[in-house]
């Protein structure tokens, strides 16, 4: 008795220690800001506690969404799958039933895992997270007490904080610290006063932001677990300004990604491997000790973090439908395939108007439209402005960019002849994803509506 009891405790103590040597977890992200905006990102944004987390870790310059808009986002990142696979991939809208989350796989792990500010995803049973606090900012009061609770209990987190934070309107933060006049405009943008002060609101929100994630690495120093925790911190899709959000340009599909872990991550390195959101929830199983399913669609990233490999993915795909988006066009589907040197962009129907809230005429209470109408203002005498503004409402069937030559997307190569074997290449590496994916193209568009929150049937009460 007293050997079986003995081991007994042995096998307690060292569930204990194991428990207690499992990091913690916590992702921080942003809502709508542009990773090139950034301090550390090359941005005129001021962000010190960003710039200084990339000192502290690791900084990725080429991480890639699968979709440029919030909800498909949130639910690519907490799945691990592709939006068309799970049925979130227009805005607004909730994931089949039967779909796994993040809570899933870490909870049996003996996470608690909680999420604080923005949800944006749906149905409950599919994200059953530990919810903390309301409203669309982390409420870091109730943070710390769930952090509070954790360490009592030796109990390891994953914690999601989720920032409404550059999203429009722009009304937090100081417009003041930054100069109108001295600011330098993307060049896929018109000048005009109100691209400039609209852009300094916008700036100052960054900041907002970077002082969140202050408070998140503030609690983790207050309670001596930053040793032990695997942060990342991100930036979502980019701003609601033209050429961004909406869009499968890398404006709108790629993020800042920075990474801090003590011991595992070198301090002030850098990773150029090309890697997307679907990586994250792999990351997290494995860190976590659990063993990373195949059906997930991202690779864990844990072997870059130490620095065993450079490289992950060969391509990186991503898709946007305007269904279900505020003044959205009423089918505009766009399927994008990206290497680390080239773009391809398939448009499925040129024909149509592209629209969404950027667009809507007058002034708006989100911003972007006023930004936008004044750009048509300008185009009437204007050649360049009026060329923008053609080229955001309309765009060829087929876009390819060198994107090491061409970062701001502008020099369409699709019917470049010395092209076509890339064009090629990457149209027949994009249909395999489509099909991979379930994503029949144009009839996937159309049925986008029958994927959104407000035309989710209620169960039957029999």
């Amino acid at each position: 008795m007293f050997r079986v009891l003995s081991f007994l405790t042995l096998l307690l103590c060292v569930t204990a220690v194991a428990a207690s040597d499992r990091p913690n977890l916590v992702f921080i992200i942003a809502d709508d800001c542009s990773h090139f905006d950034v301090g550390c990102y090359g941005g005129q944004a001021l962000t010190p506690v960003l710039d200084g987390l990339a000192k502290q870790g690791m900084k990725f310059e080429n991480c890639f969404q699968a979709a440029p808009m919030c909800s498909p986002t949130r639910h690519n990142i907490y799945t691990g799958l592709y939006p068309v696979k799970t049925g979130a991939y227009p805005n607004h809208t909730f994931a089949k039933a039967g779909t796994k989350s993040v809570v899933h796989y870490l909870k049996p792990l003996g996470y608690r895992v909680a999420l604080s500010g923005k949800r944006h995803i749906s149905p409950a049973e599919v994200f059953p997270f530990e919810f903390i606090g309301k409203g669309n900012n982390p409420d870091f009061a109730k943070v710390e007490t769930f952090i509070q609770e954790c360490q009592t209990a030796d109990t390891p987190f994953c914690l999601f904080l989720t920032s409404n934070e550059p999203h429009s309107p722009w009304d937090k933060g100081d417009a003041s610290a930054y100069d109108a006049n001295k600011l330098t405009l993307p060049a896929t943008f018109v000048d005009t006063p109100e691209t400039r002060e609209t852009m300094t609101r916008y700036l100052a929100e960054i900041t907002y932001f970077d002082s969140q994630v202050g408070e998140a690495l503030a609690l983790l120093d207050k309670y001596k677990l930053a040793d032990n925790t695997l942060v990342i911190a991100t930036t979502e899709q980019g701003s609601s300004l033209p050429f961004a959000k909406w869009t499968c340009y890398d404006a709108g599909l790629q993020t800042g990604f920075i990474v801090r872990w003590p011991g595992k991550v070198q301090p002030n390195s850098i990773s150029k491997a090309l890697i997307s959101y679907n990586d994250v929830l792999p990351t997290f199983i494995e860190a976590a000790g659990g063993k990373v399913p195949k059906k997930l669609d991202g690779k864990s990233l844990l072997p870059i973090f130490s620095g065993k490999t450079d490289k992950l993915h060969q391509y990186t795909f991503s898709e946007m439908t305007t269904r279900g988006i505020i003044n959205g066009s009423d089918h505009y589907g766009i399927r994008s395939v990206r290497s680390l040197k080239y773009k391809y962009i398939w448009n499925f129907t040129p024909e149509v108007k592209f629209t969404n809230v950027v667009t809507m005429p007058g002034d708006t209470k989100w911003g972007e439209s006023t930004v936008f109408n004044s750009w048509i203002a300008k185009g009437k005498t204007d050649a360049d402005a009026a060329e923008k503004v053609r080229r955001y409402h309309y765009r060829p069937k087929e876009e390819l960019y060198d994107i090491t030559t061409d970062k701001d997307e502008w020099t369409n190569l699709a019917d470049d002849p010395k092209y076509a074997k890339i064009k090629q290449q990457l149209r027949t590496e994009l249909l395999a994803w489509m099909e991979e994916t379930g994503d029949l193209g144009q009839p996937t568009e159309l049925d986008a509506p029958n994927h959104q929150l407000r035309k989710q049937k209620k169960p039957s009460k029999k």
